[in-house]
């Protein structure tokens, strides 16, 4: 989907956007994820809804399907097979992938119009000089 199109979407009715989890991260691999968020943006980019979803098993084709099943616009994940992205976005699901930190930090920059395919959000540690 088009970011123009997203922003439409998003002045309408809002946006139905999906994070693949593991712990407090996006999840390494869309085919290995076992938990999601679910979240609502509104017009306003305020999150009207959120809510966490344990799914039975892990499974690429599953996860497809409860996507297109949810409605959703948005998939933000981190490493996605050739086949699952280009279904989704067949679907006219937009996938971020490459996105790896803390999901709270992908859903904040993305409801602020910064998040990009291939964002690493992990706090970095200061470097001390010795000396």
């Amino acid at each position: 989907m088009h970011p123009d199109v997203i922003r439409e979407r998003e002045r309408s009715h809002g946006i139905k956007l999906l994070i693949t989890l593991s712990e407090n991260d996006v999840a390494p691999r869309f085919d290995l994820a076992t938990e999601v968020v679910i979240c609502t943006i509104g017009p306003d980019g305020s999150t009207e809804q959120t809510r966490t979803i344990v799914l039975a098993h892990a499974s690429a084709e599953d996860l497809c399907q409860m996507i297109l099943e949810e409605g959703v616009d948005v998939v933000i994940c981190n490493g996605i097979e050739e086949q699952f992205y280009e279904y989704l976005t067949w679907k006219k699901v937009t996938v971020l992938d490459s996105v790896m930190g803390p999901w709270e930090k992908a859903l904040e920059r993305f409801r602020t119009d910064r998040l990009q395919p291939g964002d690493i959000l992990f706090d970095r540690p200061e470097k001390k000089h010795h000396g």
